[in-house]
């Protein structure tokens, strides 16, 4: 009996060698040959490194359109224009009679002491602009003031009377900082606002109530101009210039009339013109209603134009846009005179795209 037992346990040691053996023979098959084509094939996919991709970028240009007696035309369709960017005809994507958009306002008022014995008359004008246009539950609007230095003296709100409350109890003195007020407005505030609850698009606008000298900023003229036109803000300029003829010199239409524009005057005008706005060189603050209901009608009716620029540059370089109508005469654009493209990639301090 105990040499059956030796006998069985040396079969179970043979078998259990053999076993092992067996498993050790089998390398080859560990190494199957799927894998080794899977990587082959996978290999001669082409690279994806330095693949070009690139955005679409589309340039929007809210305009109106004027006739000889500045009356705004509001009838034209899709054919009536022809836009060119950097002298380039370009082929129109989106084309909308912009009505009715949701409003982002930045209210400049200049306390400087330059506007010293002008500033009941900005007062008047800055709350008088807002009345006429502010609609509650819609539009938002905020106050920044500026002398020595700009100064946000209201955020964005929808309530008149927090408005007319900051408005009111300003008082004048120091220098003038008009070139980093309209910069700090545009690009703190008017470059991203609050959005709409609805998501609809909206329509940034800069008042500047001012005599339109400057004699402390930072920036200069230029950059002001080139970050309201980054924000895609078209700025309105109401100037305090008070020379005026005496009230016994009139014009022959029985008006009194300016005496001549200022420097500031001048430069007043050349922010609005270059944002698509106008300017204003009222007598009275009572003369500043019809210019208000102007703005209004103007906000409210005007055109939208989109395209993607042919030449795709991000150049970060300024592209001038020009409309052109089609089919009619003695009509007129008002417009921005262009956008800022983005950087090229990989540049430093990329710009925002354009709007």
């Amino acid at each position: 009996m105990k040499r059956l037992v030796r006998v069985a346990g040396v079969l179970l040691v043979l078998g259990m060698c053999v076993s092992a053996a067996s498993q050790a023979s089998k390398p080859a098959q560990t190494a199957k040959p799927a894998p080794q084509k899977q990587v082959a094939a996978h290999a001669q996919k082409p690279p994806t490194v330095g693949r070009l991709k690139r955005e679409v970028r589309l340039v929007n240009v809210v305009f109106s359109v004027l006739n000889k007696r500045d009356h705004f035309v509001t009838d034209l369709n899709r054919n009536n224009f022809e836009i060119f960017d950097n002298d380039i005809p370009q082929q129109v994507q989106f084309f909308n009679r912009e009505t009715d958009l949701p409003l982002r306002i930045g209210l400049l008022l200049d306390t400087s002491n330059s506007i010293h014995g002008r500033l009941q008359f900005e007062q008047n004008a800055a709350f008088d602009f807002l009345f006429h246009i502010l609609r509650p539950g819609k539009d938002l609007a905020f106050l920044m003031t500026f002398d020595t230095h700009p100064q946000l003296q209201q955020g964005f709100t929808d309530h008149l009377d927090l408005l007319r409350q900051a408005i009111f109890r300003q008082r004048a003195g120091g220098g003038t900082a008009l070139y980093d007020a309209i910069y700090d407005a545009s690009r703190d505030y008017l470059l991203n606002p609050p959005p709409p609850s609805a998501g609809s698009n909206i329509r940034r606008v800069l008042v500047v109530i001012s005599d339109g000298d400057d004699d402390l900023s930072n920036h200069t003229r230029d950059e002001a101009i080139d970050m309201a036109e980054r924000a895609g803000v078209v700025i309105y300029t109401i100037s305090t210039n008070n020379n005026w003829l005496s009230p016994e010199q009139k014009a022959a239409e029985g008006l009194p009339v300016l005496l001549h524009y200022s420097r500031g005057d001048r430069v007043l005008r050349q922010f609005a013109e270059d944002t698509g706005g106008r300017s204003f060189y009222p007598y009275r603050v009572e003369d500043l209603a019809r210019a208000f209901a102007d703005i209004s009608t103007e906000l409210r009716t005007q055109y939208s134009i989109a395209y993607t620029p042919s030449s795709h540059a991000d150049d970060g370089k300024f592209h001038r846009i020009r409309i052109e109508i089609l089919h009619t005469h003695g009509l007129k654009v008002r417009a921005r005179q262009g956008y800022w493209a983005p950087s090229p990639p990989g540049a430093s301090g990329a710009d925002p795209a354009p709007h």
